[in-house]
């Protein structure tokens, strides 16, 4: 039995390893993976992604991510592929095979269908002279220099590689297609980010007697007393037909103490006229993204003639699970 420091340095030599083999990727990433963006990207069917066993498993894992991210994408198990299941394949679609060896029998059966449909193929292999490498229009190399495992054959450092690549291609996918959080909501409307993402402003937002609202012709010092009563950082200003055309802000008041020392001020000389405003119908997630842009923590929510109808406060965003 392995005493406690030995299985705490094995452990760490497992991580090293691992981690060792991840960072290893980063010398392969040129021209042939940018050839397999392109491939993807422009992609008019689907991905079918197809692999034996532990790549196997690796697969299943990398289709789901690039179908919840924007890239549809379905894995074809390869044994299963000569009994029928090979017609989910179209001329549309671009292959990703995964194999270490790159010798894979269940993957050899399946490339004589691959080549008849003329559908582009991605491997993902440790051989890049191997027959999946060479019958590949692109091979991205995820071969490690040892696996992690102490008989260095278990597939371990080798899976790790793949599903980091795997992952790499789809946050680039991702990039490049523009993919918001808005759209990943389409793709989970049950997670936890899709809960937080369904939420509208009227949702959260406040009204009525919970709003901080003055009228431009308000002592300045009275506003400070109202933005410290609602404690939002902020009261939103209103001219005589009620509309808003201002709000002040605790980081007005700092400036306005600053550039007045010795007086007090007007409010409509001092506060932010023109604020950033948002609808009632917005999205949560766009009033979240709103203030992390501007770096604001309250909005004044209008209607489309530019009346306040609410207020909505940061914290009210991240309660609620919107991120």
């Amino acid at each position: 039995m392995m005493t406690l420091n030995k299985t705490l340095e094995l452990a760490n030599e497992v991580l090293d390893i691992e981690a060792n083999s991840i960072l290893r990727l980063k010398n392969g990433l040129g021209e042939n993976f940018e050839k397999a963006l392109d491939l993807l990207y422009n992609c008019k069917g689907r991905v079918i992604v197809t692999g034996m066993g532990k790549s196997g498993l690796i697969g299943k894992k990398i289709a789901a991510t690039m179908s919840s991210t924007g890239t549809p994408s379905y894995f074809l198990h390869p044994a299963e592929s000569t009994h029928g299941d090979s017609g989910v394949i179209t001329r549309d679609d671009v292959i990703i095979a995964i194999s270490n060896s790159g010798e894979t029998q269940e993957l050899m059966n399946l490339l004589p269908l691959i080549k008849r449909f003329g559908c582009p193929m991605i491997s993902m292999t440790g051989n890049s002279n191997s027959t999946l490498g060479k019958t590949s229009d692109v091979v991205l190399d995820i071969s490690v220099e040892r696996e992690a495992c102490p008989l260095g054959n278990v597939p371990t450092a080798s899976t790790t590689t793949t599903l980091a690549m795997g992952d790499t291609l789809a946050v680039c996918l991702m990039e490049r297609k523009g993919f918001t959080k808005e759209d990943f909501l389409l793709y989970h409307p049950s997670g936890k980010l899709g809960k937080g993402l369904t939420y509208k402003v009227k949702d959260l937002m406040l009204t009525e007697e919970r709003m901080p609202l003055v009228d431009v012709n308000t002592p300045f010092t009275t506003v400070v007393e109202k933005i410290s009563e609602f404690k939002l950082g902020m009261a939103m200003i209103l001219d005589d037909s009620k509309k808003l055309i201002g709000v002040l802000t605790d980081g007005d008041i700092r400036r306005t103490l600053l550039k007045y020392p010795n007086s007090i001020p007007v409010l409509k000389d001092v506060m932010t006229v023109n604020p950033k405003t948002i609808t009632s119908d917005a999205y949560a997630a766009s009033a979240l993204n709103l203030m992390e842009k501007y770096s604001i923590t309250a909005l004044a929510v209008v209607d489309e003639n530019n009346y306040p109808v609410g207020v909505i406060h940061v914290h009210d965003l991240l309660r609620a699970g919107v991120a």
